[in-house]
């Protein structure tokens, strides 16, 4: 049973998803959704790091640039973008169109989740998905021919930047998407809870790749700053802890 204070902020939470449900239902249950959730959250996110980065030492915020010897050109921002939309275009919305012959329809609940329901759904696909891509990433690393073929474009900039967050082949946005959208099924959370963990994972990957190392903020940006000057390191998307486990943090 859930607590007086779970149930006093599940009130909370039942007001505004009421107002989801009466007002952009038909919106949220489409299978586009959480695609264009994520991909507007990726722009939302990485523009202010963007802006940053093009003011330079001008910025007060420059002393928490990890690199500082290395800036990310307009033209560096506008490839990284310019691929994002390209694998969305013919790599994620294909991947869609097929998946919605097998995928489950999205039918809202009545009701809302507590907050404590949220908070702990939310942590457990993002437990789930950093062992996942842990895994996906050490092997792509070691096996020479995955690394070459699908995963080195990641690589092409050893000061990574927000925008190069979404710097993939096809091939790695469509598995990273694939493991989003149905572990919060596999785990039987509520689609408030699946939306909130969307785009809390983009902003970690932006914030990871941001470049800058804000003591205000606990994502991991120093840690994978230093993953893409030193590769065989700090593979964990998210959290140290697999790293820790086999010795592959630096």
């Amino acid at each position: 049973m859930n607590s007086p204070i779970c149930q006093q902020k599940h009130l909370l939470l039942q007001s505004f998803w009421d107002y989801i449900h009466a007002e952009f239902g038909e919106f949220v249950c489409s299978p586009f959704f959480p695609l264009i959730l994520t991909f507007f959250g990726f722009l939302s996110f990485s523009f202010p790091f963007a802006i940053l980065d093009l003011l330079g030492e001008k910025n007060f915020l420059y002393q928490y640039k990890i690199q500082k010897d290395k800036h990310p050109t307009l033209n560096m921002m506008m490839l990284c973008l310019w691929r994002a939309i390209f694998n969305h275009l013919f790599y994620a919305i294909p991947g869609i169109l097929l998946n919605w012959f097998w995928m489950p329809p999205v039918i809202l609940p009545a009701t809302a989740p507590s907050v404590c329901t949220l908070l702990v759904e939310i942590f457990g696909c993002l437990l789930l998905f950093d062992f996942q891509y842990y895994i996906w990433h050490f092997i792509h690393h070691k096996n020479l021919w995955l690394y070459k073929k699908v995963h080195a474009i990641h690589h092409t900039y050893v000061a990574p930047f927000s925008w190069s967050s979404q710097n993939l082949t096809g091939y790695e946005l469509v598995t990273l998407g694939f493991w989003s959208n149905t572990n919060p099924i596999s785990l039987g959370c509520h689609p408030l809870s699946f939306w909130s963990c969307s785009l809390l994972s983009i902003w970690l990957s932006v914030e990871d790749h941001s470049g800058y190392n804000f003591p205000w903020f606990l994502g991991g940006a120093l840690a994978h700053d230093l993953h893409h000057q030193r590769p065989d390191t700090n593979f964990s998307p998210f959290f140290r802890h697999w790293d820790l486990i086999f010795g592959t943090t630096s």
